[in-house]
C-alpha cells in the first residue's frame, strides 16, 4: 500500500490519493511483478531449482547398519601407510634423535619435546606427508581391536605411542596422554602403598603436573611460570605445597609417567 501510494505522488499525482486509485495502483504493481512468471521457461526452472534443493526429513522411518568397514582401496591405501611408515623408522631409526631413543628401553638419554617435533617435522615433509592423525587412522583400519581412540583429536606426544606400536614395543596402540594416566595411577598407588599421603590440594597440582607431561613429555621447574600453573599460584604456590620434596617428585613423575 505505501508503495502504491509513493507511485501516485511521483507520478504527479495532486495531494492524497483516494482509495480507488490506491487499489488500482496495487493491482497493477502486481501485474507488473508476476509478468516474468508468464514465461513457462521460467516458471519450469523455478521447479527444476526446487526438486535440486529439496529436502524429506523423515521422522518415521529409521535407518540399519546393513555393513560397517572401511573399503576395499581404503583399506590399501592404509596399508601402504603403515608399511612406508615401518620401512622409515627402520631406515632413519639411527639418525632420528626420537627414534634413537625410542628404540632403546630403558632409554639410554631422555626423550624431550624437542625431539618429537623433530620427528613430526620430518615425516610432514615431501615425499611422506604424514602426521599422528593420519598414521592413527591408518592402524586403526588395520588392526582395529588394537587401537583406542581412533577418533579422538590426536596431539603430537601421540607420536610416541605410534612408534612404540609400529616398533612391537607396545601391544595396543592408546593415545599417550591415556599410557600417561595409567602411569599415573600406578605411581600414586605405589605412594600409598609406601605410606605416603597428599591433601587435595597437592592432589590437584600433581594431576596438572601430569597433563603437563603427557602433552609436553617433562616438566621444569620454570613450567611452573606459565599457564595453568601461574593461574594458581605458579611456582611460589608449588613450593608452598611441596617444601621438602619437589625436586624429587618432579623427577620421579618425568621417568614414571613416560616409562
Amino acid at each position: 500500500m505505501e508503495r502504491a501510494r509513493r507511485v501516485l505522488k511521483e507520478s504527479g499525482g495532486v495531494g492524497e490519493p483516494t482509495e480507488d486509485q490506491i487499489t488500482k495502483a496495487v493491482t497493477q504493481l502486481i501485474q507488473e511483478a508476476v509478468k516474468p512468471l508468464h514465461n513457462p521457461n521460467l516458471r519450469q526452472l523455478l521447479v527444476d531449482i526446487k526438486k535440486k534443493n529439496e529436502i524429506t526429513i523423515d521422522y518415521v522411518s529409521q535407518d540399519q547398519i546393513i555393513e560397517a568397514g572401511f573399503r576395499a582401496e581404503a583399506l590399501e591405501r592404509a596399508k601402504g601407510i603403515v608399511h612406508s611408515f615401518e620401512q622409515f623408522i627402520q631406515d632413519h631409526k639411527d639418525e632420528i634423535t626420537a627414534l634413537q631413543v625410542l628404540y632403546s628401553r630403558p632409554y639410554k638419554a631422555r626423550l624431550t619435546f624437542e625431539h618429537v617435533k623433530e620427528l613430526a617435522a620430518t615425516i610432514e615433509k615431501p615425499p611422506y606427508l604424514w602426521n599422528e592423525s593420519q598414521l592413527w587412522q591408518a592402524y586403526a583400519a588395520l588392526e582395529k581391536s588394537k587401537v583406542k581412540s581412533a577418533n579422538a583429536k590426536r596431539i603430537l606426544t601421540d607420536l610416541v605411542s605410534l612408534v612404540r606400536f609400529a616398533i612391537h614395543q607396545d601391544n595396543e596402540l592408546v593415545p599417550f596422554p591415556e599410557k600417561v594416566q595409567v602411569n599415573f595411577k600406578a605411581w600414586m598407588a605405589q605412594q600409598q602403598a609406601t605410606g605416603k599421603t597428599f591433601t587435595d590440594e597437592q592432589r590437584h597440582w600433581l594431576e596438572m603436573i601430569r597433563d603437563h607431561i603427557a602433552g609436553n613429555l617433562r616438566i621444569e621447574s620454570e613450567d611452573f611460570d606459565y599457564a595453568p600453573f601461574t593461574q594458581e599460584g605458579g611456582l611460589g604456590k608449588v613450593y608452598e605445597l611441596f617444601p621438602q620434596n619437589l625436586g624429587t617428585i618432579l623427577g620421579e613423575l618425568n621417568q614414571a609417567l613416560v616409562a
